[in-house]
């Protein structure tokens, strides 16, 4: 196979995965002292529980446990599968692994990132907005690893129906509301995809761009970010971040590492295990990052964010959206709308549930029901309306 060009000086799959057990045990036992996680709870009054907001904010994450249950990540699994089956063989194929049309010709946004096997992608680049300033350590890929591997999916709304349904999860839409206010908004959704020896790696950096500047800056200005874990995630395989990093405002991320002797595997960060089902709530002014995947287990997670209303309205596009983008108050309602139309489709499919009630549209439920019409007027190219800042 012809995989991307790596010094000699890199490690060999199996080389990363015996040099990095150490660290890796290590950041385990650090992330299970950690008083933050269990399960989703309220409080008396029927709002997050305090005990809860106050670990997210204290330490920037909580990882809520058994969110989703097993015939619900079927599902899920089942409909990542497709995605995953159905990506074009290489950049730019038309066709994919079988010869079948590739998932998503017809998308107005491609629905994958694809990436050569263990490598980085951003780290070292000005792509997105520069905020991945320290190339990963790209292993030396196994000979029989393919080209190139899945490494991102988007557009799940429209592509996956069980991911539709998590998307209007009454508990994770509770969650966003307790840290973002009635008011919240979405930032976007992608599937994170590491498969088991050759997924690619997440440079270390800091979500957000837009305010760091700004007077009224706060700990909770770039919202946050969800994810799903559909399979057991692991030191090797998940995303690690840095504990208490998304209060002190912007991080010299080069001088970091540097002053880590140069190595990527910073001391004080940890991994977010999880079992299948659970949710990880992540701030996204948090330093975080991944590891390429020299493990045998795969991880794929299903990533949705939120935002502050004020923290976007006014906005321009940033990260993958054009500059020129204006989040007014009509790209805010239909974006938003995603949402509604979620909650409808997870009450026609869990119909004993209590579906969440999401004020901005209160009294237009009738208007965003789930059915052929709103697919075709709000769910087709939703993400073309993401809220990126």
């Amino acid at each position: 196979m012809n995989h991307v060009s790596t010094p000699a000086t890199e490690p060999t799959r199996a080389e990363h995965a015996a040099t990095a057990a150490a660290y890796l045990k290590a950041g385990e036992e650090r992330a299970r002292a950690l008083a933050n996680r269990g399960p989703v709870r309220f409080g008396a009054d029927g709002g997050l529980h305090p005990d809860i907001l106050e670990a997210y904010w204290k330490h920037g994450f909580y990882v809520f446990e058994g969110v989703v249950g097993a015939a619900e990540l079927d599902e899920l699994r089942a409909d990542a599968d497709m995605m995953i089956g159905r990506a074009p063989v290489r950049p730019g194929a038309d066709v994919d692994a079988e010869g079948r049309p590739a998932l998503g010709r017809d998308y107005a946004r491609d629905p994958y990132t694809l990436v050569k096997p263990l490598s980085d992608p951003w780290g070292g680049t000005d792509k997105l907005n520069g905020r991945h300033p320290h190339r990963m350590t790209q292993p030396r890929p196994d000979a029989d690893a393919p080209d190139y591997v899945v490494f991102l999916m988007y557009g799940m709304c429209q592509a996956m129906p069980a991911a539709l349904c998590v998307y209007g999860h009454p508990h994770l839409l509770a969650v966003a509301e307790a840290i973002n206010g009635t008011d919240f908004v979405p930032y976007n959704d992608a599937i994170f995809v590491k498969q088991a020896g050759v997924g690619g790696s997440v440079a270390w950096h800091q979500d957000g761009v837009t305010h760091w500047d700004s007077p009224d800056w706060d700990e909770g200005s770039h919202g946050f970010n969800f994810q799903v874990q559909l399979y057991p995630t692991t030191p090797a395989n998940c995303l690690w971040v840095v504990p208490g990093t998304h209060k002190g405002g912007r991080i010299d991320i080069k001088r970091r590492v540097a002053e880590n002797g140069g190595d990527e595997k910073f001391p004080d960060a940890v991994p977010l295990i999880c079992e299948p089902g659970d949710v990880t709530a992540v701030n996204r002014q948090m330093l975080h990052g991944s590891f390429a995947n020299t493990s045998p287990d795969k991880r794929i997670s299903i990533t949705m964010g939120f935002h502050r209303r004020r923290s976007v309205l006014g906005q321009k596009g940033k990260l993958s959206m054009k500059a020129d983008d204006v989040y007014d108050e009509q790209r805010i309602f239909e974006r938003s709308a995603v949402i509604q139309v979620a909650i409808d489709a997870r009450r026609q499919r869990f119909p004993d549930e209590t579906p969440f009630r999401y004020r901005p549209f209160d009294g237009l439920e009738e208007r965003f029901r789930y059915n052929d019409e709103t697919f075709e007027r709000v769910i087709r190219d939703y993400n073309m309306k993401d809220l990126a800042i």
